[in-house]
């Protein structure tokens, strides 16, 4: 690892737990983001996901409103908008308008994949697999909308001509590196649930990488799953939290978030099973010493120039308390590095 400034930043899926209020969540999500700009994070991102119980970042763009209204310095962003569910004119509009509202600090991270079932994309938009594979032309006309010289087009989205909002690819496969490649743009993979194909990705990312107006140089970014604790045994039991909704969405029993437990034989039997393992692969879980370690392994491994994580935990003093941990862990890695 040759790099000395590794950011670190939060991906926002506003899970529910149990026993909470959909507006509860909203306001936790809040809560971690203003934790995070005290602590040193780049950004938070809010995915995009539908017609779920448990997932209470649907309406993608609100959240990143909310959450730059109540915040000064963190950038604020989309991780991602499923943008086959989406009109470009009308996302180039919305985040137009925040990049006007809070200059400097909105991004726009874009993906292909729906974020829900085959029936709900259909019914949130019908051409929806047309728009999907038609993505990298999507994402060429939102870039479009973006530049200034886009004014003596006939189809204009005005508010954000010249606003300079980032883009991002996201992806979970190689396509995406492909893609992101081509056009020059930062890319950022969902390793924090689709594991397999992280290193493959990376390299051709950045084997292909063709230098743009937007960057010079490739940028990656790789999720991952952060739960950091006084000691590796409290770590372990947020994690459980996550295991038995992983395990949900394997057996189809979905349901809100369940508090942590012990680590019991069962659940270490859950997270060994084959699939549930490999997703879960990029999962960092211990204490902050344990954590550091395997972090420094992810870095030295991957090379990546962002680390974005996930935190599915409970309750969000948990919550908050692993983020503050983590700050200090990549404060102290960046430090070492120099």
């Amino acid at each position: 690892m040759d790099k000395n400034n590794i950011a670190y930043s939060i991906l926002e899926l506003a899970i529910v737990s149990q026993g909470d209020t959909i507006k509860q969540t909203l306001n936790n999500s809040l809560a971690l983001a203003k934790e995070a700009e005290a602590t040193g994070y780049k950004r938070i991102w809010f995915a995009e996901h539908h017609n779920s119980d448990s997932v209470a970042s649907s309406a993608t763009s609100v959240l990143v409103g909310y959450a730059a209204e109540n915040t000064d310095t963190i950038r604020v962003g989309s991780g991602g908008i499923m943008l086959p569910n989406h009109s470009p004119l009308l996302i180039a509009e919305q985040f137009g308008t925040l990049a006007h509202l809070y200059s400097g600090r909105i991004d726009l991270g874009l993906g292909r994949a729906p974020g829900t079932d085959q029936a709900t994309a259909q019914a949130i938009r019908s051409d929806f697999m047309k728009a999907a594979h038609s993505f990298s032309g999507e994402v060429t006309k939102i870039q479009n909308y973006f530049l200034p010289e886009n004014k003596n087009a006939s189809v204009r989205a005005t508010i954000a001509e010249g606003t300079g909002v980032p883009l991002y690819i996201l992806g979970s496969s190689t396509d995406s590196a492909y893609l992101a490649a081509e056009k020059g743009l930062p890319y950022a993979f969902a390793s924090h649930f689709a594991s397999t194909h992280l290193l493959n990705a990376l390299r051709i990312y950045k084997q292909e990488f063709k230098s743009s107006e937007f960057l010079h140089e490739p940028y990656t970014i790789a999720g991952i799953n952060v739960f950091v604790a006084d000691t590796d045994q409290e770590a372990q039991a947020l994690f459980t939290s996550l295991i038995r909704m992983f395990w949900g969405v394997l057996t189809g029993a979905k349901d809100l978030l369940h508090p942590p437990t012990a680590m019991s034989r069962e659940l270490m039997e859950m997270f060994q099973h084959p699939t549930l393992n490999q997703m879960l692969k990029y999962s960092f879980v211990g204490n902050k010493q344990t954590v550091k370690d395997k972090i420094r392994a992810f870095l030295e491994e991957t090379g990546v120039d962002e680390l974005i994580t996930v935190s599915t935990m409970y309750e969000i003093n948990d919550r908050i308390k692993s983020a503050r941990l983590f700050a200090e862990i990549m404060k102290e890695i960046n430090t070492e590095s120099k």
